[in-house]
């Protein structure tokens, strides 16, 4: 069974009903939004769809948050407008805190997680991923935000990708006000805001070459299960995973693709939308030093996301990247809409993951006074409530 933002979907046992979709004979790999959608369908339609999913991902959502322990509520919302998208409106952003950032107004500027849910770039909302949040605020000791990106098919590309650029720019903005410090911030996202995760960063630093930016440093990326190459057709994707009849089905990623990949000549291999097909330089320039990627085993994503993970880590990119495959499990297993206990692994996952955020927020403090980064010595390093000593 596998979960799309709290959505249960139903597996098939013929694997073979899931490798015949495509629209490119299979030798050749789409390069255009109407290489994977075919002739594209109505607008009003796949709003009409996309509506319906909406619904039941509200109830899956519902159910989600109901098993111990609840997951925080946001402590305050900010409505801001959309400055980087041709299509202009406005977004929400949900601010969770961190112990300590209420009780002392003068306490030193927070480092931020800026999260991005998932949902194929159709479904969800920024309050999905409470559960990751508490665990930000807990062991990260960091500002969670979480961004409520404007969804396709209303919004196709690049909306979902300039919000997310948008979020990062008004973060850095407004950060004494909002006492964050715009040299620790990280991104997360899971499935499609794991997408945004990585092409946010991009778009940003696009923009920088047009406009003026204050100084900030993205300096850490989670990413958990991601889809990072659109120039793949999904029967491919299919094929290449280890169990393909328990993918999601193409009831839901036909709906995603023709909802987001419009217009029908969209190149797939734009950097904005599939960061596999970004130039070194690019990803040497855009993507910060620390990546963290979190795969499926029997996820479609699984073997982009391992392939993008590993031309990160090597010459001449050389990033840092922390990899993780969760065995046992398909896409969106952490979503699942169980009332009674948290999906299995995910709190394990989820504090290994903001631990190691908290070590390279922690590595980029700045110096109050000198305005300098340092790094704290192990044995200096503040302790957790429970006395351990925090990695």
């Amino acid at each position: 069974m596998q979960t799309v933002e709290g959505i249960p979907v139903p597996t098939r046992s013929n694997a073979d009903d899931y490798l015949a979709e495509g629209h490119v004979p299979p030798d050749q790999k789409p390069t255009k939004a109407k290489d994977k959608t075919g002739a594209p369908p109505s607008r009003f339609s796949l709003r009409m769809t996309a509506g319906w999913w909406r619904s039941l991902q509200c109830i899956g959502m519902s159910l989600h948050y109901l098993a111990p322990p609840r997951p925080p509520n946001p402590d305050f919302a900010k409505t801001i407008p959309s400055t980087l998208s041709s299509q202009k409106g406005q977004f929400n952003l949900l601010f969770y805190l961190p112990e300590g950032y209420k009780k002392d107004p003068g306490s030193e500027k927070w480092p931020v997680v800026v999260n991005f849910h998932g949902g194929g770039f159709t479904l969800g909302s920024a309050s999905d991923d409470a559960r990751f949040a508490r665990f930000v605020l807990e062991k990260s000791h960091a500002v969670f935000v979480s961004v409520d990106y404007r969804l396709a098919p209303e919004f196709p590309f690049p909306t979902a990708v300039d919000d997310g650029a948008d979020a990062i720019l008004y973060i850095i903005n407004n950060a004494e006000e909002l006492r964050l410090d715009r040299n620790r911030i990280a991104t997360s996202g899971f499935s499609a805001g794991g997408n945004i995760a990585l092409t946010a960063p991009i778009r940003l630093f696009e923009h920088r070459k047009t406009a003026e930016v204050p100084e900030y440093r993205i300096v850490a990326i989670a990413t958990w299960y991601p889809i990072t190459d659109y120039t793949l057709s999904r029967a491919e994707r299919r094929a290449s995973a280890p169990r393909p009849e328990a993918t999601l089905p193409p009831a839901l990623t036909n709906l995603f693709d023709a909802s987001y990949l419009f217009p029908p000549e969209l190149d797939l291999a734009h950097p904005f939308l599939s960061p596999s097909r970004a130039s070194d330089e690019v990803l040497i320039e855009s993507i910060p030093q620390n990546v963290m990627f979190y795969t499926c085993e029997w996820d479609m994503l699984l073997r982009e996301g391992e392939l993008l993970a590993q031309r990160l880590q090597k010459p001449p990119i050389s990033k840092n990247v922390y990899y993780t495959m969760i065995p046992g499990v398909g896409h969106g297993w952490d979503k699942s809409p169980n009332p009674m206990k948290p999906p299995p692994k995910s709190e394990k996952l989820y504090g290994e993951c903001c631990r190691r955020l908290r070590s390279i927020f922690e590595d980029g403090e700045t110096h109050s006074i000198l305005h300098i980064p340092f790094k704290l010595p192990p044995l200096l390093r503040s302790r957790s409530r429970d006395g351990s000593a925090s990695e």
